[in-house]
């Protein structure tokens, strides 16, 4: 694979030159609302994505009762409600709260899971990690110090496809043949019993926590720790009665999005237009589904027969990877975003298909880029873009896009 966009990702503090935080992570969450030009935000966690339909019912409510009748799906596979009000935080946690998507108020911003959306459903992978999702969320929620993780800490839990595990994880397991795991931890990696994997994914991070306590820097992630306090991994594992035995840390890939359609005969994969759904989109998407359980690549995967696809594009949800908008996200833009040079949602409803990863960013921050192989779309001012680097007006953007989609 390619090397992951953009151009200038944000540096690994190398030694002597770590990088010290002097304020705590202020990444939103559902309790925690972030400001925004267009009213309040709220981040939900949701571990593997996953969503009853109850549950979706609720979110759809509270995105047409509270906020702007949306829900964003992030590259976590999380959702975002936006356009909320300054007052509405008692509202929104108690419908939450009822549904079951807070199950600990301490512990909600910590939440990030991310599981391969197919997993026990297309005969693939070697263990359905949902199921180890489920018991690794109870378990950090049990764990009072897990709290203390910062709301960008990941973990990742691969079936053993290579979908997820490319995702950046802070700590990764990934299925292997015969019960057994590979847990990656940054430069090392344990193999181990699949038995053991929860319990080892949460000495991981405990370990992590007390690295970041000795060092006093406020790292929020493994790779931000100065290399004099690199976790005891090894200890931690041995301390928590788990056999692991240490293995060449393996290369990973960046996994290029599944298309959307069928998943085996149980399920099917849809992609929501520019990562938003709407509540009646959503409200589809339950109709006769199991379960629901949103991707990183701001898509859903329903548990439902495959002949609901039909159904579900009358809806305007993106079910074939040659429909317009696959493979297109965009981050909030203008109006929602200060920071923002153009209305790049709007101009990004006009990128052609092709088989590449596009992503529009209104600023140099880039929020919300996928991972691995992308083509950049970066404003520049109201009518100005760089495609990949190159100068381009926006009255030329779809035929830019259209070369670095099919050119690269």
């Amino acid at each position: 694979m390619l090397a992951a966009m953009p151009p200038t990702p944000p540096p690994t503090p190398a030694p002597g030159d770590v990088r010290v935080r002097d304020r705590g992570d202020a990444c939103p969450g559902a309790l925690r609302l972030h400001p925004a030009d267009d009213g309040r935000l709220a981040r939900l966690r949701l571990p593997a994505g996953r969503l009853t339909p109850p549950q979706a019912e609720v979110l759809a409510r509270a995105a047409e009762t509270l906020g702007d009748g949306r829900i964003s799906i992030t590259s976590r596979g999380n959702a975002e409600l936006r356009g909320l009000s300054e007052d509405c935080g008692a509202d929104l946690a108690s419908l939450l709260a009822g549904a079951g998507l807070l199950p600990s108020p301490t512990h909600e911003r910590v939440r990030n899971i991310v599981a391969s959306p197919g997993a026990g459903l297309d005969g693939l992978g070697h263990a359905d990690v949902q199921l180890w999702a489920r018991d690794l969320d109870a378990a950090l929620c049990a764990e009072p110090r897990a709290a203390s993780l910062s709301g960008r800490f990941l973990f990742v839990l691969d079936d053993g496809r290579g979908d997820v595990a490319g995702l950046g994880g802070d700590v990764s397991l990934i299925a292997g043949r015969n019960g057994s795991v590979r847990l990656l931890l940054g430069s090392r990696a344990f193999l181990l019993a699949a038995a053991d994997a929860v319990r080892a994914a949460l000495a991981a991070a405990l370990a992590f926590l007390n690295a970041s306590e000795a060092a006093g820097t406020g790292a929020w992630r493994p790779h931000e720790l100065p290399e004099t306090h690199v976790p005891d991994w090894a200890g931690a594992l041995a301390e928590a009665g788990i056999t692991a035995e240490p293995v060449p840390v393996p290369a990973l890939a960046v996994s290029p999005p599944p298309a959307p359609g069928p998943l085996g005969d149980r399920a099917l994969h849809v992609l929501a237009p520019l990562g938003r759904l709407t509540a009646a989109q959503l409200r589809a998407l339950t109709d006769g589904a199991g379960e629901l359980r949103l991707t990183p690549w701001r898509g859903v995967v329903a548990v439902t027969a495959p002949g609901a696809l039909p159904a579900l594009e009358a809806h305007g949800l993106i079910t074939r990877a040659d429909a317009p908008g696959a493979r297109v996200t965009a981050c909030t833009g203008r109006p929602g975003c200060a920071k923002s040079l153009a209305d790049v949602r709007a101009d990004a409803l006009a990128a052609p298909p092709g088989p590449l990863p596009v992503h529009f960013s209104g600023c140099a921050r880039r929020c919300g880029h996928p991972r691995g192989t992308w083509v950049d779309v970066l404003a520049t001012g109201d009518d100005s873009y760089l495609v990949d680097g190159v100068p381009t007006s926006r009255t030329a953007l779809p035929e830019a896009v259209t070369k670095a989609r099919t050119t690269r």
